[in-house]
């Protein structure tokens, strides 16, 4: 073989000083006729083709064509060229390949085509004789029991490089050329998936995965996008990577009407979702771990194409089932990331459909707590884990805008389990963390515009004087409020605010922000009001000489700046807006579904477990944090003036402080008992007691919660008064 390579090149390099073209099409057509000598001479069948001379002359009619084209440019054509096109020489190797004669034909009509399509530099999908048997040869991909996985991927990888650089030849290969469209706009939010789909496959069973182990994607007509997603099941590393990056470089066409190409006249999102679907019941719900699933880590989708395949396997399969599922759904937040928006959004709704509603929606309200557990993980995950504004909105739009679903997650912060309960606020919590002003709105704040929660002489003054201007007599009335009051006992001045200086380490000279003016409302004075909430002989912090208030004012510093950084593209107001002035019988405030639990669930802090109290608090600390004036003056600021049966986060603090100082009576040797508790809870000692330990957590966790409140105070309220 060495020796016909170095006679072909002899041959090529004597005929440049003669009529070259004329040459060079006499040796194309010779080697072209030697191959279809080959079929008519011999009569062995079984002999494999790189037993034979085919490989080798194939291999020389495309050096052939691409020595032309470099003698005579890109913009003419050349007579080999010519030939290959006039006579249908690729629709011929098509038919060869497919006949699979000699045996492994199919793998090298695969690497002539890779290879006449990569190294030309000529664009050729748009001709009528390429594009044709380009369409034939990406039918013969990625079918059942073949084993040209390799060739086929390299090949399908090639054509889409291909139209990446020429994206108008997207038609082509998709063989959509005069089908009229079979599907509505993916602007049609009301179809986040197309009829074409629901005509192919039923939907799944409305069940929990233990129930219908047996689901499956949608299904779809053979072409390029099918065999793609074909190809990514492949074991084969290198077969899986290179269908990755063929779906990415089809996906992340913007130019002209690929977008709406994609989207309206293919399957594309029906297939990508069908898949995560796939990979979702797969899963074994009944085994996995809640919490694993709820703290995945971040698992991009080339991470498993750079490490060894030995690594690729655990030892659990169900371990193995995450990690494929989460590559995936990585991979379809990516190429929504890098799609047109109109492709994005159509992902983004088949998604919405074919996972979220179909499967996970019936599983959040199954009956089963390890089903609830399981499925309020994985969205959890997802909330956390998207990055595509497309995939967000509409996972926002299943939790939030489908009124039975919000209704019942919310519910569950305060379920009978206290699992269900950690993990919905768990989601509550990874929801504000997302770059969408919905969240707020829906959750919070479209109950707090009205303002209802002032008392009607409060709500009348002008907005400045309630904040800044109130007396001591006007504060005096909040004791009238009856949530100050816990089981008929009415806290005395010593039990409610005692009144030490202001923490020294707090306002130094070396804070983050300069000390506000002093006063009655004034930011030292509520910061002072939150210190002061946890009366002193039950304080256990300063028992272990811990940190100083400037570890709260750092971690506060980085909550409200990250929280101020999320929301400066909403266009808050910066002040408040006035109270809602209604004639006749004032209607009763709600302060909203997620408030509600909250406030329900603070106020049972010292019988709760310690891990539920710090889910809850951390919760409260970051709606506390944003800079909204709505939630700084409901959430942050103890002097306004309540309604009849209106509560703030001031106010539970307040009431549930009479109910502690009732019960901690009951404990004796308090202070021994809660260093123990807390030296336990930091690892410093193995036996915290059992008697009163959950109250006496929860009495730890009410301290560094209200630590937390004032430093949040404190970094927030000198930038609201510059």
């Amino acid at each position: 073989m060495e020796t016909f390579n170095k006679l072909t090149s002899m041959l090529l390099h004597a005929l440049e000083t003669r009529e070259p073209t004329v040459d060079l099409l006499d040796s194309f057509v010779d080697h072209w006729k030697s191959i279809t000598n080959y079929y008519i001479e011999t009569t062995d069948d079984s002999r494999p083709v790189k037993q034979t001379e085919i490989p080798w002359r194939l291999k020389q009619m495309l050096d052939i064509l691409v020595y032309e084209e470099k003698q005579l440019g890109e913009e003419q054509t050349g007579p080999c060229i010519e030939y290959l096109l006039q006579h249908k020489l690729l629709e011929t190797l098509c038919t060869l390949g497919k006949a699979q004669y000699p045996p492994g034909m199919v793998q090298q009509v695969f690497l002539f085509f890779s290879k006449l399509l990569s190294q030309m530099q000529k664009p050729l999908l748009q001709l009528v004789n390429v594009y044709r048997p380009v369409q034939k040869l990406i039918r013969l991909c990625a079918l059942p029991g073949s084993n040209t996985e390799k060739e086929a991927a390299h090949f399908l990888l090639v054509v889409c490089s291909r139209v990446k650089q020429d994206p108008h030849t997207l038609r082509y290969v998709l063989e959509i050329l005069d089908q009229p469209a079979a599907r509505t706009p993916a602007s049609d939010q009301s179809q986040p998936c197309t009829q074409a789909s629901n005509q192919r496959a039923e939907p799944p069973p409305p069940s929990s995965q233990s129930d219908s182990p047996a689901c499956s994607s949608v299904q779809s007509e053979s072409g390029l996008l099918s065999a793609l997603l074909q190809l990514t099941k492949s074991q084969r590393g290198s077969v899986c990577l290179k269908a990755y990056e063929s779906l990415l470089l089809l996906s992340s066409l913007q130019s002209g009407s690929s977008g709406e190409i994609l989207c309206d006249r293919t399957q594309l999102g029906e297939l990508l979702a069908g898949r995560l679907q796939e990979l979702y019941c797969l899963l074994p719900l009944e085994s996995l771990d809640p919490g694993q699933v709820q703290s995945w880590p971040d698992t991009p989708w080339s991470s498993q194409f750079s490490r060894c395949s030995s690594d690729l396997r655990s030892d659990s399969p169900a371990s193995d089932h995450m990690t494929n599922f989460f590559s995936w759904f990585d991979f379809l937040d990516h190429l929504m990331r890098e799609a047109p928006q109109v492709l994005a959004v159509k992902l983004a709704q088949c998604v919405h459909q074919l996972w979220l509603v179909d499967v996970v929606q019936p599983q959040l309200q199954h009956t089963c707590e390890q089903v609830v557990l399981v499925s309020t993980s994985f969205v959890c995950a997802a909330v956390r884990l998207v990055q595509s504004s497309s995939l967000l909105d509409q996972l926002i739009h299943f939790l939030l805008r489908t009124h039975t679903l919000t209704h019942l997650l919310l519910q569950r912060c305060d379920h009978i389990s206290d699992q269900i309960s950690m993990v919905s606020l768990s989601l509550v919590e990874e929801l504000l963390q997302k770059p969408h002003r919905d969240i707020l709105d829906i959750l919070v704040l479209s109950f707090l515009k009205s303002r209802r929660y002032l008392s009607p002489p409060a709500a009348g003054q002008d907005d400045r004087h309630t904040e800044n201007n109130e007396t001591h007599e006007d504060s005096d009335d909040l004791e009238e409020d009856p949530f100050f009051f816990s089981d008929g006992l009415l806290l005395s001045d010593s039990q409610l605010l005692p009144t030490p200086p202001p923490p020294p380490a707090l306002f130094s000279s070396s804070s983050s922000a300069p000390p506000p003016p002093s006063g009655l409302g004034s930011a030292a004075d509520i910061v002072n009001s939150f210190l002061c909430l946890v009366p002193v002989q039950v304080r256990s912090a300063q028992l272990l000489q811990e940190g100083g208030y400037e570890s709260y004012v750092h971690d506060a510093h980085t909550l409200v700046t990250g929280c101020q950084s999320l929301s400066q593209p909403w266009d808050w107001p910066l002040s408040l807006p006035p109270p809602s002035s209604s004639s006749g019988e004032v209607e009763e405030f709600f302060e909203g579904h997620l408030l509600r639990v909250l406030f329900d669930r603070l106020g049972r802090v010292l019988e709760q477990p310690y891990e539920l109290n710090l889910q809850l608090t951390a919760v409260l600390s970051r709606l506390s944090a944003f800079n909204h004036p709505l939630l700084h003056e409901y959430l942050l600021n103890p002097y306004i003036h309540l309604s009849h049966c209106s509560r703030s986060l001031f106010s539970v603090l307040i009431r549930l402080m009479g109910e502690l100082m009732q019960r901690i009576q009951q404990v004796s040797n308090l202070t021994d008992r809660l260093l123990n508790a807390r030296r336990h809870l930091l690892g410093l000692s193995h036996n915290a007691g059992l008697e009163h330990l959950t109250l006496l957590r929860g009495l730890i966790v009410l301290e560094e919660f209200c630590k937390e409140l004032a430093a949040i105070a404190f970094v927030k309220l000198p930038l609201e008064q510059q």
